[in-house]
């Protein structure tokens, strides 16, 4: 099976900084197309017509909101046991089903949560209380229009799935949960970011970048692009000061992904731009986004698209 890629950007960094008009037009100059909509806190309250009208406005610069993600971790309430988190949680995401299904998006997703540190015993039972709303939701998305929901892997214990046999389980189970019901689900994939990689409390590298990215290969949704720092700590994009001190090589990516793709669910995948931009809020940091935001894109169609564009 052959792959084709293509190029995007998660509109988080211009969140309270620059409005989505602005962000659509360097994007059309850029000739990129594709946006990933990450949240901001207004989200789940504001009217249907907001969205409706934002779509509209991507369609005036030719851009297509192909995707949404959450910015924050403001649905991780599954694996909260107080009262309230839950209910929340499942409520805020059918919302952000249904404005995925406004913008004319094809997936919407989040990672799963966070077990809180001083009470690791509850993991078990909050994966178990996260994949069956899943798979609830799974229903509710189909029934508004998408064609997938996505979960993104993460870096730490306390946030699954992580460890490659985490990603393998949840992928595994939710993959076969849609192949039993493929007329009224929608598929599960993986929002997987190259820039993710396990250290443990040790400080030692259990599983590196490469090795957590390929075991999301067969569920693998759409991608993540950032770099990172050797301990996974800070990320920032590709300029060329900022790729002299990042080690994400991304067209070792880009190989890894041509070679995988009878592996892959999909036959085109998008790699969004994720990038958090400059210091938010000060007169001399805000008006560096777009060059930052230009550079990267430039240097992700040569690296990651392969030239093209």
């Amino acid at each position: 099976m052959s792959l084709q890629l293509q190029l995007g950007v998660k509109s988080d960094p211009i969140e309270y900084r620059y409005s989505y008009p602005w962000l659509f037009r360097l994007l059309a100059e850029e000739d990129v197309r594709l946006v990933q909509l990450g949240t901001f806190f207004e989200l789940y309250q504001l009217p249907d017509e907001f969205f409706v009208q934002l779509r509209t406005q991507a369609d005036d610069h030719g851009i297509r909101i192909a995707s949404m993600f959450t910015a924050h971790r403001e649905l991780g309430g599954f694996f909260r046991d107080e009262p309230g988190f839950v209910a929340l949680a499942r409520r805020n995401f059918e919302r952000l089903i249904e404005v995925g299904a406004l913008l004319g998006a094809k997936s919407v997703g989040s990672n799963p949560g966070a077990v809180l540190r001083d009470q690791m015993g509850s993991k078990p039972r909050g994966v178990a209380c996260y994949v069956q709303h899943i798979k609830e939701l799974m229903h509710y998305a189909r029934q508004c229009g998408l064609e997938w929901l996505t979960i993104e892997p993460m870096s730490c214990l306390a946030e699954p799935p992580t460890l490659p046999d985490e990603c393998r389980a949840m992928g595994d189970e939710l993959t076969a949960y849609y192949r039993q019901n493929p007329t009224t689900t929608t598929q599960v994939g993986y929002c997987t970011d190259v820039a993710h990689g396990y250290i443990d409390r040790q400080g030692q590298t259990r599983f590196d970048h490469i090795e957590l990215f390929e075991a999301t290969l067969p569920y693998l949704y759409e991608v993540h692009l950032k770099n990172t720092d050797s301990r996974f700590n800070s990320t920032f994009g590709f300029m060329p000061a900022e790729r002299e001190r990042g080690i994400i090589d991304v067209a070792q990516f880009r190989q890894l992904l041509l070679e995988s793709a009878d592996k892959l669910p999909v036959k085109q995948l998008v790699g969004y731009l994720e990038i958090g931009g400059p210091k938010l809020g000060r007169d001399y940091s805000d008006g560096m986004l777009e060059e930052q935001l230009r550079q990267s894109l430039r240097f992700l169609k040569q690296a990651f698209l392969g030239g093209g564009g």
